[in-house]
């Protein structure tokens, strides 16, 4: 995968988050990702999980990438429980694909309760979307072709 150091994405407002640059409110993080807020929700809790290593986008990825995607979703699935959504089984997890990444830094989005989400989010992030490529997809291609489709 293509990667940059943090500090090296001057324009990013992603590194800038992940360089305490910015008031956003980090909900979880470790050493290498964070978790914060979507701006514009798509869901009642919408989450965003963001490698602190700069990553274009999941076309980015290759095959070595599936530990960094599953410590993604493990992190997404934390932050939804810790704000206690209720059924774990209706949520979505994914990424846009490019070119309709808002910002050009690789994040996974955690919506729930996918069940709920309107007609607009489900544009934005529903499984059939051209926009939207679901986490099980990503997995399933990178261990499949080593890349994502």
């Amino acid at each position: 995968m293509e990667t940059q150091d943090a500090s090296e994405g001057e324009d990013c407002p992603f590194c800038a988050i992940a360089n305490n640059q910015t008031d956003t409110e980090i909900l979880l993080s470790d050493d290498d990702l964070f978790c914060f807020r979507d701006m514009k929700p798509g869901a009642t809790h919408h989450y965003l999980v963001v490698p602190r290593t700069h990553i274009d986008n999941c076309k980015s990825l290759q095959a070595d990438d599936v530990p960094l995607v599953e410590r993604m979703v493990e992190m997404g699935r934390s932050v939804l429980e810790k704000n206690k959504v209720m059924d774990m089984n209706d949520f979505r997890m994914g990424f846009h694909l490019p070119p309709f990444s808002s910002v050009p830094h690789l994040h996974l989005h955690a919506l729930a309760p996918a069940s709920q989400m309107n007609f607009k989010s489900q544009l934005h992030y529903g499984p059939q979307s051209h926009w939207f490529i679901t986490v099980d997809k990503v997995l399933s291609q990178l261990k499949t072709c080593g890349k994502v489709k």
